[in-house]
């Protein structure tokens, strides 16, 4: 072989080596752009996942908030309704007092003092015959 013989082939051997190399380059990174193209899928599955429990801790939170809510407001109808209670009760203590005292005003077996207050003096019968009706002195107020 002469040597132009000997410089084609060389030259052909090397456009076939740098062929293989840029085949194999190209090849590498299809594959690692492949791969990163499934792993980018991953994460945003992984995202999505994360986005939806997020988004269900947060209406978890807004519910449990909305809860709180309500158990105050409940509780401040409570109070409202204890207070109107305890205000009735001390409205019908007050009435029963009244009738008491206008009771012992009215009974000429009972003894009071110029304001309606009865005066206890020891034994006196009442309407039953006990003294003070079964109760004691101090047990009203007026």
């Amino acid at each position: 072989m002469n040597t132009i013989g000997w410089i084609v082939l060389i030259v052909v051997i090397v456009v076939i080596v740098v062929a293989i190399i840029v085949f194999a380059a190209t090849a590498g990174r299809r594959r690692k752009q492949e791969a990163d193209r499934r792993r980018a899928a991953d994460l945003r599955e992984d995202a999505g996942r994360a986005g939806l429990a997020a988004r269900e801790r947060e209406v978890n939170s807004a519910r449990a908030a909305a809860d709180a809510k309500q158990a105050e407001v409940d509780a401040e109808r409570l109070r409202r309704e204890a207070d109107e209670r305890e205000r009735a009760a001390a409205e019908a203590r007050a009435e029963q007092e009244h009738k008491l005292a206008r009771a012992d005003s009215v009974d000429p077996d009972v003894e009071t003092d110029r304001h309606g207050n009865r005066v206890e003096t020891g034994a006196t019968p009442g309407i039953d015959g006990v003294a003070g009706e079964g109760r004691r002195p101090g047990d009203r107020q007026v």
